[in-house]
């Protein structure tokens, strides 16, 4: 027992008889500076997803109310034998709001209810492909069919709200 304790005393590392690591003379910038760079030669990060990493980030909003799909007709809806080419049905729900929305291949149509006017977006990534207004009646459409990955924004009076995002 004595000889371990006289061996941590000398400053001694008893397993490899080496002196013990002195944590005060390591720069840790300067590590975190060579593996940045070890990181960008050896591993770096694909164009592609650094593109679509400063996309997602643009599209946060801190005032945003996510608005959460509780209907999706591809999922919830029973088929009907002989129907083709039938419209998918969507509902968003936020709060007090709810978003009944139709995707066709023509393109959306849809209602805000409690009927109000709102400023709607459709997302594809982070700028807005198609800026729609909804009447006094909360009704909107869009001629342009949705592609790939979209959501909505919806600002309605100070509140913003965000839909969930599907797939068209």
């Amino acid at each position: 027992m004595n000889d371990m304790n006289d061996a941590h005393d000398g400053g001694q590392d008893d397993l490899f008889g080496e002196a013990p690591f002195v944590d005060e003379e390591l720069d840790h910038d300067r590590l975190e500076e060579e593996l940045r760079e070890a990181g960008a030669i050896l591993d770096p990060v694909p164009a592609e997803l650094r593109r679509i990493a400063i996309e997602a980030y643009a599209l946060h909003d801190l005032d945003a109310t996510i608005a959460e799909l509780t209907f999706d007709s591809l999922v919830d809806a029973i088929p009907v034998r002989g129907a083709v080419d039938v419209p998918r049905m969507l509902t968003f729900h936020s709060g007090g709001l709810t978003v009944d929305v139709e995707v066709t291949g023509d393109g959306l149509l849809g209602q805000v209810l409690p009927p109000q006017s709102a400023a709607i977006e459709v997302l594809h990534g982070p700028r807005a492909t198609a800026v729609l207004s909804a009447d006094d009646m909360g009704r909107f459409s869009c001629t342009a069919p949705p592609t790939g990955p979209f959501a909505l924004r919806l600002r309605t009076g100070g509140e913003v709200v965000v839909t969930e995002w599907l797939r068209a």
